[in-house]
C-alpha cells in the first residue's frame, strides 16, 4: 500500500504559477503510475495528469496541457505538478493519486478516476483574476 500526502496549494494569480507535491510513502513508490485528478464544487473529479511508474511517459488533460507538467522523483518518493498560467477554470480541490495495475490510458490519453486505488486527502487551489 501507499499512503499519499499533497501539499502546495493555495491562491494563485491568474497566469502565475503554483506547484503542487505529493509525498508517498512507503518503498513501493516506483511500482506505482501516478495521477493528479481535481474537482470542483458541483462537478465530478477530472483527470489532469499521469506519469507512468519509470517517469518517462506523461499524460494530460486537453485543458491543462501546455500549461501543467507532471514529474516525480524517485529517490525522494514525491511527484509534482507544475502549474503555469492558471485560469479561472482550474480552481478545485487536486487531488494526488496511485495505480498499481499501470492501466493503459483512455483513447484521448486520459485516465479514470476508478483505476486507483489509492488517493491523498487533497489541496485547494484557488486562482484570483
Amino acid at each position: 500500500q501507499v499512503q499519499l500526502v499533497e501539499s502546495g496549494g493555495g491562491l494563485v494569480q491568474a497566469g502565475g504559477s503554483l506547484r503542487l507535491s505529493c509525498a508517498a510513502s512507503g518503498r513501493t513508490f516506483v511500482l506505482y503510475d501516478m495521477g493528479w485528478f481535481r474537482q470542483a464544487p458541483g462537478k465530478e473529479r477530472e483527470f489532469v495528469a499521469r506519469i507512468n511508474r519509470s517517469g518517462l511517459r506523461t499524460y494530460y488533460a486537453d485543458s491543462v496541457k501546455g500549461r501543467f507538467t507532471i514529474s516525480r522523483d524517485h529517490a525522494k518518493n514525491s511527484v509534482t505538478l507544475q502549474m503555469n498560467g492558471p485560469t479561472p477554470e482550474d480552481p478545485a480541490v487536486y487531488y494526488c493519486a496511485a495505480d498499481r495495475d499501470a492501466h493503459p490510458p483512455t483513447w484521448r490519453g486520459e485516465s479514470l478516476p476508478s483505476e486507483y486505488g489509492f488517493w491523498g486527502q487533497g489541496t485547494q487551489v484557488t486562482v484570483s483574476s
